[in-house]
Order: structure tokens, then sequence, then C-alpha cells
């Protein structure tokens, strides 16, 4: 009897053990995507957030679209949109899009009018998987600490309007949509994560 309580003690502290390892010494988690993931949604639903936070998770690549146009123009959008005004833009956009399609399979957070031209409608429905982050304008301004950086949210009922004028767009790319009201960061990533593995989009190893 004091045999068989020693072993489940053993077994016991070898289970705590295991469970109170640092993070560092735990199985990492090396994840695959079969296409990239294109996150759409408007300003302030959480794209870059999300994006980044299941890139942590499950060890794949992300990248904010709108980051990696600035870095490879080596302007900034609102420089792009000064000089070059919005048709401009949209054909950098549109240029930056396919480039992020062609490489290997990336977690990407796009800019928020990026579904405004079919082309780039037909790039995000062809080329990968579609996670569409639903928010209201009014949430979405909640959520953003300096509003002045944002000049759409300057007038709430324009940011409205817009929110409102994109949505059938965002559902037309959409392969799924999580409304994002009142959910954390991480909360969204899970439900994000469930999805893509349930799709076959995201495979996960742990090491």
């Amino acid at each position: 009897m004091t045999g068989g309580g020693s072993s489940t003690n053993r077994e016991h502290a070898r289970v705590a053990s295991s469970c109170s390892r640092p993070a560092a010494s735990r199985p990492r988690v090396a994840g695959q995507l079969d296409r990239p993931v294109f996150f759409v949604g408007f300003m302030g639903a959480g794209k870059t957030s999300v994006a980044r936070r299941l890139a942590r998770t499950c060890g794949v690549a992300s990248v904010d679209m709108d980051t990696y146009l600035e870095r490879r123009e080596g302007k900034r959008v609102k420089e792009i949109f000064a000089e070059s005004g919005e048709d401009g833009f949209r054909d950098i956009e549109t240029d930056v899009l396919r480039e992020l399609a062609a490489k290997d399979p990336l977690l990407v957070s796009c800019g928020g009018g990026v579904v405004k031209r079919s082309e780039n409608r037909a790039i995000l429905h062809d080329a990968g998987f579609v996670v569409y982050l639903k928010v209201t304008a009014d949430e979405a301004k909640s959520r953003i600490s300096d509003t002045s950086t944002r000049p759409l949210f300057q007038n709430i009922e324009s940011a409205r309007q817009t929110a409102e004028e994109r949505v059938p767009l965002y559902a037309e790319v959409a392969d799924i949509t999580i409304d994002t009201a009142g959910k954390s960061v991480a909360a969204i990533a899970r439900e994000v994560q469930a999805a893509l593995e349930k799709e076959g989009v995201l495979c996960l190893q742990r090491k």
C-alpha cells in the first residue's frame, strides 16, 4: 500500500514539475499555413493585434500590410496620399497585396480600405483564406487611444457611413466572419485559431 502511494506521489510531483516549468522550457509550437491568411475589417477591428497574437501562439509569421508598404516605399501612408492621392496609394496597395500573396504563407493584416478595389477582392479570394473581423465604427473609435492619427474618426457620422458601405465588401471576400464586439484580443485569436485548424488552413506541431 505504501509503495503504491509513493508511486502516486512521485507521479503527482512529476506532473506538477512539468506544469510549473518556465515557458522557455515548454514544448514549442511550430505552425504551418497551407495558404496566406488575410485579416480584413474596418480600422480598429484588431486585425494587426490579433494576427500578432496568433503568430506568437502558433509559431507562424505575420505582417502588417501598411507597415510593409511604408518600408518598401520609404514613405508614410499619409505622405503617399498627399503626394499621389488615394488612387496612387491604391495602386501601390494592390502591388503589395500581390507581392505578399506570392510569398510563403503569412498572416497578413490588411488596411481597412483594401476591399474597395475589385482587383484586390479577387486577389484575396483567390490567393488565400480571408478572416473578416467585424466591428462597428463606434466600438472601433472606443478602442483607438489617439484618434488624431485617424482622420476618419474626426467625424463619427462619416466613419459610420464608411463602415456600413464596406460591410458588403468585407462579407464578399470573407471565408469566416468573427464579431469582435466585447471580446479581448486573446479571445478573438483563439476563435480564429480554432477556425483555421478546423478548415485545415493551420497545422500545429509541438516540439
